[in-house]
């Protein structure tokens, strides 16, 4: 097929540059603990300096898949299914989760919100990012909202996603990997005194499990 016609695909939400897939266990939020399939889409330009797979968000670095291919591996593994990226919804995703719920499959969804809301989801975990902010509509529909804390300000910054959420969604706090035993301290004193809140914690770092 012609590179410009994969390029159409793409666009369309046909084909996804698909990064990874993989069966493991859910490390972080609400899921902690639970086995899912992981499809991770290419393509971010949000740009978090302490990001831990930068190598995600140049989506020309992998290559464009069809999302039947990626709906019938999935199949093969779990009916859990959690997208995540790189930022998914820089590209169309109703047609990869359209295709996913023919199969009955329940569909996760990890996101900084930065992009219009598209496809069919179960659970929206909303990661805010300072850089660049989630779109209005994100904060009716996430289940799950889950700051990374990199330093002081990111307490303030929390509290001012979660004014702005329009749904019950649980609240977590999580320390970002590389300053966890500086931040760790912060965020259980901050929790303690605002209950609300949650910690969650990158788990399947701690198991070694991708």
């Amino acid at each position: 097929m012609e590179t410009k016609a994969i390029e159409e695909l793409v666009e369309q939400g046909l084909y996804l540059p698909l990064m990874e897939a993989f069966y493991t266990i859910q490390g972080e939020g609400h899921h902690t603990g639970t086995a899912a399939y992981f499809i991770r889409v290419g393509g971010c330009d949000v740009g978090c300096h302490w990001c831990d797979v930068k190598e995600s968000w140049n989506p020309k670095t992998h290559p464009p898949t069809a999302i039947e291919k990626i709906v019938k591996e999935a199949h093969q593994y779990s009916d859990t299914i959690v997208i995540t990226g790189g930022e998914p919804l820089t590209w169309d995703m109703h047609p990869l989760t359209s295709a996913l719920k023919q199969k009955g499959m329940r569909i996760h969804i990890e996101t900084s919100g930065a992009y219009p809301m598209t496809g069919v989801w179960d659970w929206i975990c909303l990661s805010p990012k300072k850089i660049k902010l989630p779109q209005p509509e994100i904060y009716k529909r996430a289940d799950e909202l889950k700051v990374v804390i990199f330093n002081k300000h990111d307490f303030k910054f929390a509290e001012q996603q979660a004014e702005k959420l329009e749904t019950n969604a649980i609240l977590y706090l999580q320390p970002e990997w590389s300053v966890r035993e500086k931040m760790m301290p912060l965020i259980v004193d901050y929790v303690m005194k605002h209950p609300k809140w949650k910690i969650s914690l990158q788990t399947h770092k701690y198991l070694r499990i991708p």
